[in-house]
């Protein structure tokens, strides 16, 4: 399929029946969103792949009642980094060098600018790190419709409760996001064969010339 079948086809699927993605199709589109703009190139988030099913049960019957957190084949937990330390920093430009071989003028000069953009965005941090949660999001939505793989964003959970239960304080992570990623049951998702409900392109968009 093109990009804007894969579009009309997919849905936010509100009932999945359980049946296990193939791990290379789960790779791929795992894959698709390790290559995810991201502000300075950072990556700035980790995201939990879970298959294990009593902690999809814990997650369900404690932090979120939502029917795909449990039919799911794999549960896409995206958290973001509550700070950017100096040691993310370290690790960050080690990584440009074994990639890029800069100098250490170029990286030193880099590093300044990402420092005086943190200092002068301190504020704002926790939502612009967020905001690169869900560039990742969308991405991860478009590579599964690709696949012909359900999924369905979830903000509608108990984040205290699912940090708790995944540890993520103590990693400096907190949770943004869930996409579950699986397959539609059609008697459990009420939203199969809904048609779609989209504004016009001329209410979205404003051509200015």
């Amino acid at each position: 399929m093109n990009l804007i079948e894969d579009l009309e086809w997919r849905h936010a699927c509100k009932g999945m029946n359980g049946r296990k993605v193939p791990q290379n199709i789960v790779e791929r589109i795992l894959k698709a969103v390790s290559l995810a703009p991201s502000s300075l190139g950072m990556q700035a988030y980790k995201i939990l792949v879970i298959e294990n099913e009593q902690l999809k049960e814990q997650i369900f019957n404690e932090a979120c009642l939502q029917q795909p957190i449990k039919g799911c084949s794999h549960l896409l937990v995206f958290t973001s980094y509550t700070q950017i330390t100096e040691k993310y920093l370290d690790d960050y430009f080690r990584l440009i060098k074994l990639k890029r071989n800069p100098d250490d003028e170029w990286c030193d000069n880099y590093r300044k600018k990402i420092e005086s953009f943190l200092e002068r965005n301190q504020n704002n941090m926790e939502a612009w790190l967020t905001h690169q949660v869900y560039i990742a999001l969308g991405i991860a939505c478009v590579a599964a419709a690709n696949e012909k793989v359900d999924s369905v964003p979830i903000e509608g959970f108990n984040k205290d409760t699912l940090n708790r239960i995944l540890n993520l304080p103590a990693q400096g992570l907190s949770t943004s996001v869930l996409l579950p990623l699986g397959y539609r049951d059609p008697e459990k998702d009420w939203m199969n064969n809904q048609a779609k409900v989209r504004k016009d392109k001329e209410d979205i968009f404003e051509i200015i010339k």
